[in-house]
């Protein structure tokens, strides 16, 4: 059970939030995940307001508090407020419900029952030899299939001269086959070595996840993540920064690096709780805070979900590589041509219509490309 004052600060935080937006029945609602639906509740039967959040400055004021102040808070709502019935028993414990799931976004959820609708489509894998010997490697879902295409990919490595990988996992959503997932992380990581490991609360035997094979790749690895790098590949992309010294390009991860667990509730619901914590081989937790990437670089989800959809027919270089003007040269001299002066003409036609939308640019990977390229002239030196 939740302490006296433990609670009593949890209710402090969502009253002073709730009766700054002049309403005294707060209402619960909770962040779900892709394909479900929060519920909320609240005496007036309206539909559930978004969930409060204090402001900095609330949040400090309130966490200032000692366990005097707490009760001391509690006791004078009781006996001064306008609204009694706000604080009732039942509003203080909803207000605690509330306020965790408010502090501890992606350990504690609250959903509407279980899930049954279908779930979306698993991520595919893709690969593409780029420069000629960097080979960009898109994982895609963490499955088996996708496993398998990875191997096949790196078998065929020895004859095409690869010698640095870009591993993408921007397109990795969430797994519980955490075996499986470390399969993929067993690719790149030594023999012997700790993937990630799975602790529970203290008194609870830990979970440890290792290579027992040789990897497969043992060149340079660069690692692309963002807000879509999720659970097992969060702890992926550490393992392969601290065990292969790649550089993790991009932005944070989605901070959800935890085992889950569904409890059900008496009325059908379900209270979803992150039981169990991934710990990177370093010894750093990877709950709730994540990776943050070596390199930050900003982009559209938009624009990078679109890009992913279009390379599987076009490639990912086109939207690396910008198109050069073209020149005259030998061809366009025996044809009598003039290819600058034909893209002068067909940039006048163009005036006058709206101007056409630029393709989409993938300035993560473009900075992947750009650091292994400098790596590589500066040891040629």
């Amino acid at each position: 059970m939740i302490s006296r004052f433990f609670q009593a600060a949890l209710a402090i935080l969502i009253f002073v939030a709730n009766l700054a937006a002049q309403s005294a029945t707060p209402r619960l609602l909770a962040q779900a995940p892709s394909g479900t639906t929060p519920e909320g509740t609240s005496k007036s039967g309206l539909p559930p307001a978004a969930s409060p959040s204090a402001t900095p400055a609330t949040e400090d004021l309130v966490n200032s508090l000692g366990p005097a102040d707490l009760q001391a808070v509690i006791t004078l709502l009781k006996s001064n407020f306008v609204d009694p019935d706000a604080i009732t028993e039942a509003e203080l414990n909803r207000a605690t419900v509330e306020g965790l799931m408010v502090r501890l976004p992606r350990g504690v959820l609250l959903l509407a029952g279980k899930e049954n609708s279908p779930t979306a489509a698993p991520n595919t894998f893709y690969s593409e030899i780029i420069a000629g010997h960097i080979a960009y490697l898109r994982l895609g879902s963490l499955n088996s299939a996708n496993l398998q295409a990875l191997d096949k990919s790196l078998s065929a490595f020895g004859t095409k001269n690869v010698n640095a990988v870009i591993v993408d996992l921007r397109a990795s959503g969430t797994t519980s086959d955490f075996g499986l997932a470390t399969e993929f992380a067993k690719r790149f990581c030594p023999r012997g070595k700790t993937i990630f490991t799975l602790r529970k609360p203290t008194g609870r035997q830990d979970r440890v996840f290792h290579s027992e094979r040789d990897p497969a790749f043992l060149g340079l690895v660069m690692v692309l993540a963002d807000g879509d790098t999720a659970g097992a590949a969060e702890a992926i992309a550490a393992a392969l920064r601290f065990h292969d010294k790649a550089l993790v390009i991009g932005q944070p991860t989605a901070g959800r690096a935890a085992e889950y667990s569904d409890l059900s509730l008496p009325n059908g619901k379900i209270l979803r709780l992150a039981v169990s914590e991934m710990i990177s081989p370093d010894g750093r937790s990877l709950f709730p805070e994540g990776v943050k990437p070596d390199l930050p670089v900003d982009m559209s989800m938009a624009d990078k979900r679109q890009i992913l959809q279009l390379s599987s027919e076009k490639g990912m270089a086109q939207f690396v590589y910008e198109t050069g003007r073209p020149h005259m040269n030998e061809a366009s001299l025996l044809a009598g041509t003039n290819p600058e002066v034909e893209a002068v003409e067909a940039a006048q036609q163009r005036r006058g219509r709206s101007p056409d939308k630029p393709p989409p640019h993938d300035p993560v990977l473009q900075r992947a490309l750009d650091v292994v390229t400098s790596l590589e002239v500066y040891q040629s030196r």
